[in-house]
């Protein structure tokens, strides 16, 4: 009987140290979204970009393909005043030009994820390259298949323009910022104060 109960106790050592090394919270009561969050301290650098290029890569491929064969299909005729090759959604009016922007917004956003994840690598032109064609192919494949008089194009390139402006900006802004923080009437390092400050 003693022996049945150390060997309990053992194995429930076990399997507290086997879930402290694992980390992973066992009971749902625990904050699983706490514990998923990145942690500087345990996540390498390069991890984190590789998980970030899989999920911009997915969400990529999934928008591309929505863009390119939108919901419902596209019309086989030229019957009751729709054309044949044109998108069937398309006839929702408000409901498309929702899906559309959103699409294009969404892949325009991964597709810029994926050239900052890999600026500076091997082939990185090469990758430039095929993200712009990728681009071009989307958008003339959504301008065939969308009827020109129920979407104004315009928005659709606005929507694909913006996350690459809004990146710029924010760019621009943390250089600004930088500089702003390294300028001689900041703070000088011996005793706190402005450098330019009067006698």
């Amino acid at each position: 009987m003693a022996e049945h109960r150390s060997e309990k106790v053992e194995e429930r050592n076990d399997n507290k140290y086997d879930r402290q090394r694992s980390r992973i919270p066992v009971n749902i009561a625990e904050n699983w979204f706490r514990h998923f969050q990145y942690n500087p301290a345990h996540d390498s650098s390069s991890e984190v970009r590789n998980i970030l290029l899989i999920i911009a890569t997915l969400i990529a491929t999934i928008t591309f393909q929505a863009g390119v064969n939108p919901p419902g299909g596209i019309w086989q005729d030229n019957d009751d005043g729709h054309s044949a090759g044109r998108a069937i959604y398309a006839s929702h009016q408000i409901a498309f030009y929702v899906f559309l922007v959103s699409n294009t917004f969404a892949l325009s956003t991964s597709l810029l994820v994926i050239v900052c994840l890999t600026y500076r690598f091997p082939l990185h032109f090469e990758i430039w390259v095929a993200t712009a064609s990728m681009m071009v192919t989307y958008a003339s494949a959504i301008f065939a298949v969308t009827p020109h008089e129920s979407v104004r194009f315009r928005y659709v390139l606005i929507a694909g323009a913006l996350p690459v402006i809004c990146r710029c900006i924010f760019q621009m802004y943390g250089k600004l910022d930088n500089r702003s923080k390294q300028s001689p009437n900041s703070v000088s390092p011996q005793n706190g104060a402005p450098v330019n400050s009067r006698d």
